[in-house]
């Protein structure tokens, strides 16, 4: 008896002495909750929502979206930095408030390198090149030339300052040597109304915004902003391949975790997102939707923010880009 007794003791004590492990398995043990960064109906909503009901069938707890908007996401961002370290407080972010944002000025209650344990990137969601018919480019090789033929008369709109759609534009003047007049709005909504009216000439806009447009022939879509073709367009050439080679640009959502949750609880999380966003019905869920689904490991993850943190930082440098 007493072999046993010892065997039983060794045990709790390496339970004991490995916190993480024990509590990684007895995860999850309560419902989870999984902060929006931004309002209801957004794409960080949809994305969230679209992976919400099946990672609650996989962990056999229910996940509850919760929006926490504000600030350019810097409200939810903050209210899941400063929750418990548990494994139940999951965050979604976006680009813009966790790369971005820090290089624009603003003095934020977060820090996305020290606050927060990155779990996985969740979707990708590319723009579309998109110009009104009266410009006389069809192709981006023909864009860049007619820009550079006529400097400072092309106009392009944007969400607003420091946003996707500009840092994506931004990029792309500066690959290409071109100077085109930055247009800010107050959402790609109207940049792309006075896109059609021929106020502005164009638009890096989110491909569910313009593709019923490009397909009616009301604008013209030159090119996707994403490193390869989409499968739902497979068509439409990337600006990579249309004459700027190693341009990449878009947004992107990701899921993240307080800093100092358990390493195994981050672990399992990432590993069940990524089965969940592998499944044939979510995969065309994001599709329809005109994203990618992404999905990698917490290093990996951690890996990108890091090179998306030093990427749109030199462009933000580079165009003086300042918040407003």
């Amino acid at each position: 008896m007493k072999p046993i007794r010892l065997f039983g003791t060794a045990l709790a004590a390496i339970a004991l002495a490995t916190p993480g492990l024990a509590a990684a398995q007895a995860y999850p043990a309560k419902p989870l909750r999984m902060i929006v960064t931004f309002a209801a109906g957004g794409g960080t909503d949809v994305a969230a929502r679209t992976v919400a009901p099946k990672l609650s069938e996989a962990l056999g707890q229910p996940v509850v979206v919760e929006n926490r908007a504000g600030a350019n996401g810097a409200v939810g961002a903050e209210a899941g930095a400063r929750s418990a370290p548990d494994g139940y407080t999951l965050v979604v972010g976006a680009a813009g408030t966790l790369v971005v944002a820090p290089h624009l000025g603003a003095k934020l209650p977060f820090d996305t390198f020290k606050d927060f344990a990155p779990v996985s990137l969740l979707v990708t969601s590319p723009f579309i090149v998109t110009l009104h018919p009266s410009v006389q480019a069809g192709s981006i090789r023909e864009l860049v030339a007619l820009a550079k033929a006529n400097p400072g008369r092309i106009n392009y709109g944007s969400s607003g300052t420091g946003g996707a759609p500009q840092l994506a534009a931004e990029l792309f003047k500066n690959t290409a040597g071109v100077n085109m007049v930055h247009v800010p709005y107050k959402g790609l909504g109207p940049a792309i109304t006075d896109l059609l009216g021929g106020q502005i000439q164009a638009v890096f806009a989110d491909v569910g915004l313009v593709s019923a447009h490009i397909q009616g022939g009301k604008l013209k879509g030159l090119a996707i902003t994403s490193a390869s073709r989409l499968p739902t367009l497979p068509d439409l050439p990337t600006v990579a391949e249309s004459g700027i080679p190693g341009y990449a640009a878009g947004t992107w959502y990701g899921v993240l975790a307080p800093a100092g949750t358990p390493p195994a609880i981050v672990s399992r999380l990432s590993e069940e997102l990524r089965k969940v966003l592998a499944l044939p019905e979510v995969r065309a869920s994001f599709a329809s939707q005109g994203v990618s689904p992404a999905g990698n490991t917490p290093e990996q993850f951690s890996a990108f923010l890091r090179d998306e943190h030093a990427k749109w930082g030199k462009v933000i440098r580079d165009a003086g880009i300042k918040s407003e």
